[in-house]
């Protein structure tokens, strides 16, 4: 390695990053492999690396043959008795005593200081600052991470310093967690080798870090970069310490050239990881500190957008890299960090991710909760599960001999010491850490549900609860008490039959959409944006517009505290409603995901906070100002121009052209010409980009007119539970005359036999979205029987239908 015009040559023990390729992982480890891969192959496309040396597993094999003391550390491992943890406890610490006060040879110890000045020097230092990162020969593999079993120190100055970390590295081969990691994966613990990585500091301290997966890690949705961040180290993040930030991109629309920040989430981020230069832990290498985050802080974002898209940029890159290099798909799990003092991004180091990889998905587990029962505490969702249990509070490492096997673990957060007991757990419930915590990759790892960043369910959960852990509705983790009702659907994926008839998903909960896009579909046939507005957004729009004007109390109150990262109140609107059409649309793509507007009733609109100031009271809702009517009036049009807005973002700026737009409760054809006039004048044309716009076909007028309808909407979406109602002039929501709402009878067949017919007349799309399909037999057979093109049902009965839909039209081919 050249510096400063002088050369720095590898030696035995020492080798250069830029000297190292992923070939090199027998003498340098995954970890060090990986980092010269990149630094080689990657550096040449703006990647940022720090600088750094590996110390290769011939100076470790010198170190113990030195110190003549691999037979002791050999036999201390034959003596251990795996099924007691107190035999691995007194082995483990013999074996780190040993490796601990063992000397370093001479040629290893003058190697290693010559690289180390070179590094100072180009630093221009006495002393730089290093990280020093344990890289073991079987670690930060394909199939087995080991994320988290061996040390790393952080802010490393000195050479004294550098070789106790070297020797605390070596010694973490060997801690109970390393130790049975390692026989459960089916690996050696005898004669294993470490390399250690030597690496500038990136002064992250002063600005933040955090972690990404190039894959969703709950779901193994693959189309998505997940960055996590926080302020200071990045330590704090890996072991669950603080609840980050989290911001979601889109990679096949960000490779074109698209900003797609489909979400951010901002995380509470209380406390941070910086250097201690006065610390009184040295003899341990600690020469870094907790401190908090003013409030001010907590509620920024860490990273801006172009920094959310740089690095998501560079996870693609790195994707695409080691999937070429490895001839098979490889998402990566990455750790990055901002600099403070030069205000640059840096890749700290990549791993393959595991988990999901190599996931087959011959099959689908659906977990399905058959009511909501009393909510203790939630928090960020791992895995898909539910499972249930008695509650065990631990609060140290010394009271592991407590836990149970079938308990459900509530711990304040989880490292690689809890192990032992972390796979016994039927859940895992922690208050701190975000997706890329220790706890969450090792219950993905194991199958076990978890709910991490509650940050009260040591306080809330009490020993010997009985509890359901659910991981099943979205990315919210629950913790319910009680033993709740639920269900377990599997689904062949392997033997999905093929179908005439499209079958479609009706959505509206985007946390789920990744989950549910892995379902046998031909995409969203509605997606709901009253899911949306009550969930993300929360806040009535004409609110948002006239916030100055709005009344002081609890709501203004919280409308501020909603929108206060906002200087524009609407963008507010905007931002989060985009995000999430954004997470549907992105999670089908590029399948089509008809998205209908807004179709509340003026009651429910007025349930959003400020809503009450902006709607009317009515006698009839159901039938009164909603649907288009609401989108051209001077009451809402501004509103209106916000949901458009909305879905622009989500179209032209996340690059989902998949976004096709469907408007509810068209009561006449005028209306539904002001409406595509009110569309185009907010920047949604018909045709425009493939823009397509659909309309509801759910009052009789849309049946007698379809053919005038038809000549301004590009199709149509039978609805069938408002058609029902108005049909019969039935209340749906009525208990006393329930009896006679059937979307069966003949009055309502014969309409939508009518409209089916007019479309396939004009050559316009018609499909159904209500749920007479998936609770009727013979009504899904007349639809297919009358040449329904789509047939759009709820999740839960997308297998069911799908099989019905191909027995019903083998049955009509015969006949």
């Amino acid at each position: 390695m050249s510096i400063k015009g002088e050369v720095c040559n590898s030696t035995d023990y020492v080798l250069w990053f830029n000297q190292i390729t992923i070939e090199d992982i027998a003498i340098v480890g995954g970890k060090n492999a990986s980092l010269g891969e990149m630094m080689k192959e990657l550096s040449p496309f703006g990647i940022n690396i720090p600088n750094g040396f590996a110390i290769t597993s011939l100076a470790y094999e010198q170190f113990i043959n030195f110190n003549n003391i691999r037979d002791e550390i050999n036999n201390k491992i034959r003596q251990i008795n795996y099924s007691d943890l107190s035999s691995i406890k007194e082995n483990s610490q013999y074996i780190r005593n040993l490796i601990i006060n063992s000397k370093i040879p001479y040629k290893y110890k003058k190697e290693v200081i010559t690289a180390y000045k070179y590094l100072s020097k180009d630093a221009e230092v006495d002393e730089v600052d290093v990280a020093v990162r344990s890289s073991a020969n079987i670690e930060d593999l394909p199939l087995a991470s080991f994320a988290g079993q061996l040390d790393t120190y952080l802010n490393i100055k000195g050479v004294d310093p550098l070789f106790n970390a070297i020797k605390h590295c070596y010694a973490s081969l060997y801690t109970e967690r390393a130790i049975l990691y390692r026989k459960e994966m089916g690996y050696e613990n005898d004669n294993i080798s470490m390399s250690v990585g030597i690496q500038r500091m990136v002064r992250s301290d002063l600005a933040c870090s955090g972690v990404m997966f190039t894959i969703d890690p709950k779901s193994g949705f693959k189309k998505i970069v997940l960055i996590s961040a926080s302020y200071g180290l990045g330590e704090s993040i890996v072991q669950g310490i603080v609840n980050p930030d989290e911001y979601y991109v889109f990679k096949p629309t960000l490779m074109k050239g698209y900003k797609p920040i489909i979400q951010k989430r901002i995380g509470s981020k209380d406390i941070k990881l910086i250097y201690d230069v006065q610390s009184e832990n040295v003899l341990n290498n600690v020469y870094v500190k907790n401190v908090s985050v003013p409030e001010d802080d907590r509620n920024k974002y860490v990273l801006s957008d172009n920094e959310i898209l740089l690095l998501s940029q560079w996870a693609c890159l790195i994707e695409e890299h080691y999937t070429r290099r490895n001839g098979r798909y490889t998402p990566m799990d990455i750790e990055w960090a901002k600099d403070g003092l030069s205000d640059k991004l840096f890749i700290l180091q990549a791993r393959p991710e595991t988990v999901h990889r190599d996931k087959s998905k011959k099959t689908i587990e659906i977990f399905q909760i058959k009511r909501q029962g009393s909510l203790l505490v939630e928090g960020k969702a791992i895995g898909e599960k539910i499972s249930q249990g008695k509650v065990r509070v631990i609060k140290d490492l010394q009271q592991l001999d407590q836990f149970q096997p079938g308990e459900v673990l509530v711990v304040e957060k989880t490292d690689p010491d809890w192990e032992p007991i972390l796979k016994k757990a039927a859940a895992i419930v922690t208050d701190r850490g975000g997706r890329t915590c220790h706890a969450a990759i090792v219950s993905r790892e194991l199958g076990v549900p978890a709910v991490v960043g509650t940050e009260t369910a040591t306080k809330v959960l009490r020993d010997g609860m009985v509890v359901t852990v659910c991981c099943a509705e979205g990315e919210i983790g629950k913790v319910y008490e009680g033993e709740i009702p639920y269900t377990i659907e599997k689904i062949n994926l392997v033997e999905i039959p093929s179908t005439k008839t499209k079958i479609l998903i009706n959505i509206g909960n985007p946390q789920e959409a990744f989950d549910f896009s892995f379902l046998p579909n031909d995409g969203v046939g509605l997606a709901r944006e009253e899911f949306l507005l009550t969930n993300y957004v929360k806040v009535h729009p004409m609110a948002l517009v006239n916030f100055e004007k709005l009344r002081e109390g609890t709501e203004k109150t919280k409308i501020r505290q909603l929108t206060q990262h906002y200087p524009q109140k609407t963008d507010y609107f905007v931002e989060k409603l985009a995000e999430g059409i954004g997470m549907i649309a992105a999670a089908f793509y590029p399948k089509d995901v008809i998205v209908r507007l807004s179709d509340f009733k003026s009651n429910e609109y007025a349930n959003l906070l400020g809503g009450v100031d902006f709607e009317p009271v009515e006698r009839n809702p159901m039938i009164g100002f909603r649907g288009a009517s609401r989108y051209y009036h001077p009451y809402y049009r501004q509103g209106f121009a916000l949901e458009c807005m909305a879905i622009k973002k989500a179209r032209e700026s996340f690059g989902l052209i998949n976004i096709k737009v469907m408007i509810p409760f068209v009561r006449t054809v005028e209306e539904g010409k002001k409406v595509i006039e009110e569309l185009a004048k907010n920047g949604l044309r018909k045709g425009e980009n493939g823009l397509e716009i659909y309309m509801m076909c759910e009052v009789p007028s849309n049946v007698i007119l379809a053919e005038a309808f038809c000549e301004i909407f590009d199709g149509f979406s039978i609805g069938s539970n408002d058609l029902t109602q108005f049909v019969l002039g039935v209340d749906r929501d009525s208990e006393i005359i329930s009896s006679l709402y059937d979307e069966r009878n003949e009055a309502v067949r014969r309409m939508i036999a009518s409209v089916i017919q007019v479309a396939k007349e004009k050559k316009k799309k018609i499909g159904i979205c209500g749920e007479a399909p998936s609770n009727y037999p013979d009504f899904l057979e007349f639809i297919i029987k009358e040449g329904i093109n789509s047939i759009s049902v709820n999740p839960n009965s997308v297998y069911t239908t799908l099989l019905k839909v191909s027995e019903i039209e083998k049955n009509i081919e015969k006949t």
